[in-house]
């Protein structure tokens, strides 16, 4: 439900706006003066404000001012029944999205709300996409059988209100199947609010996920409004939910049990309507075991369970990933297509074990897309644009004796190197040859260290 909030010193007014928009489906909230109004600003998120410009207290123009300034996503209407060009420009210009006199018509008020709130949601819609284009979130599709298992799960569920538990080492895809449930739920107009819990120190979580009020600690010197604030009416997303401390652990459980919460140094209940979304590549059933993770908790956010294969047990979809960031890679270097060989792709496919799963593999093509000065890939290229190998051997059906040995030294070499720093000296040190030696045999097997950050 969306909400709009009538700042008027007039009562009557007040009143019979409220049981108009009320009759219109809209959550109405009350101010008769400009602090309230930005108190309660402060406090609930609002999609579309009707401000009256004569104000006790504080004036409207202030009040549009401070709340373009924190709430810039907010579309104000300027009320007055004192308008004039001059002023109507004024609030034009500090952000306000119509300006209309009084008397009031309320068929042209409706009017106006209604496509307030619809240029909003286009607004934060137009922002999540480009989020979503920055970061490349994008829903590559895949052939693997998983793949399309995962896929039916996600359309069953992503209507409801369910909460999703996803899990999958890391580089899977959690955050972009996360995404793509939200696309496809009713709550796809509103935002995604990704939040990675291992990320924020165990001393934020709280105020990150929750918000503050003005001077509830040192430097708070504004209010602000945390995560599931953020999220009303759309999606939070708890990535590494298994990070989170056990005190914060309690805090998001009583959340999802009263759907409401007080920010920090707050006292007001702020209710909220999310899906949360949590994803985790540890095993949360040992976690709870040794008692590191809540078992309640657990069974508040495990209602539809989604586990996601790493990459290496779903090789049908690594030549759709592949294909796609070779385009993508290319478009945005501005560059010409790159083409890998059937030997390079092969590997690629059914040899090499992508320890860190599609954002490696989307690394390496973007790597490759760099520093591949030929338009072809060849095999060497990408051996050498493979610092990180967890196998030091990768068995190649296609070798030769001697190639298959020369492959083991040379991911034995470049293994050496990526414990080291990418330090010959060291890892020079750590193989027990001389540097000279080292030299000679990584010119001998085609490693270029340059490419792979090393240095003497």
């Amino acid at each position: 439900m969306k909400t709009v909030l009538v700042v008027d010193d007039e009562k009557n007014i007040r009143e019979t706006l409220k049981d108009v928009l009320e009759d219109e489906g809209y959550e109405v909230l009350l101010a008769d003066n400009g602090r309230n109004a930005l108190e309660i600003m402060n406090m609930l998120s609002v999609d579309v404000m009707l401000l009256d410009l004569w104000l006790p207290e504080i004036g409207g123009m202030e009040v549009l001012s401070r709340s373009k300034e924190k709430f810039a996503d907010t579309q104000i209407i300027i009320i007055s029944g004192h308008g004039s060009i001059d002023t109507a420009v004024r609030a034009t210009k500090l952000g306000a999205f119509d300006f209309i006199e009084k008397p009031l018509s309320l068929e042209r008020v409706i009017n106006l709300v209604d496509h307030a709130v619809k240029i909003r949601g286009l607004e934060r819609e137009n922002i999540e996409l480009k989020k979503q284009s920055e970061k490349n979130y994008f829903m590559v599709k895949g052939g693997s059988g998983s793949f399309k298992d995962i896929l039916a799960v996600i359309e069953s569920c992503a209507e409801s209100n369910s909460r999703v538990f996803l899990t999958g080492e890391n580089g899977t895809g959690k955050e972009v199947f996360a995404r793509r449930i939200h696309e496809l739920s009713e709550r796809k107009h509103s935002p995604f609010v990704a939040v990675n819990c291992a990320a924020i120190p165990e001393t934020l979580i709280e105020s990150e996920l929750f918000g503050y009020e003005k001077g509830a600690f040192t430097g708070a010197i504004r209010s602000k409004r945390g995560k599931f604030e953020l999220a009303s009416t759309g999606t939070i997303f708890l990535d590494e939910v298994a990070d989170m401390s056990l005190e914060a652990q309690s805090k998001v459980l009583r959340v999802l049990e009263e759907m409401q919460y007080e920010r920090v140094g707050g006292v007001s209940p702020i209710k909220i309507d999310v899906r949360v979304i949590s994803a985790t590549n540890r095993d949360l059933l040992s976690e709870i075991k040794n008692g590191g993770f809540r078992e309640d908790l657990y069974y508040r956010l495990n209602v539809v369970p989604i586990h996601i294969p790493p990459l290496r047990e779903r090789r049908e979809d690594i030549p759709p990933l592949l294909e796609y960031y070779l385009d993508f890679f290319a478009r945005e270097n501005n560059t010409k297509r790159k083409i890998l060989t059937d030997k390079a792709f092969d590997f690629l496919h059914r040899v090499y074990h992508w320890p860190g799963n599609i954002r490696e593999l989307k690394n390496l093509m973007e790597r490759l897309n760099i520093l591949t000065r030929s338009e072809i890939i060849e095999l060497q290229d990408v051996r050498n644009n493979i610092p990180h190998q967890n196998e030091p051997f990768i068995i190649d059906s296609s070798l030769s004796l001697k190639g298959a040995r020369e492959n083991f030294e040379r991911n034995f070499i470049i293994g050496a190197l990526s414990r080291n720093g990418s330090s010959i000296a060291k890892a020079a040190e750590d193989l027990k040859v001389e540097r000279s030696n080292l030299y000679k045999l990584m010119k001998r097997l085609g490693i270029d260290w340059k490419k792979i950050g090393g240095h003497p």
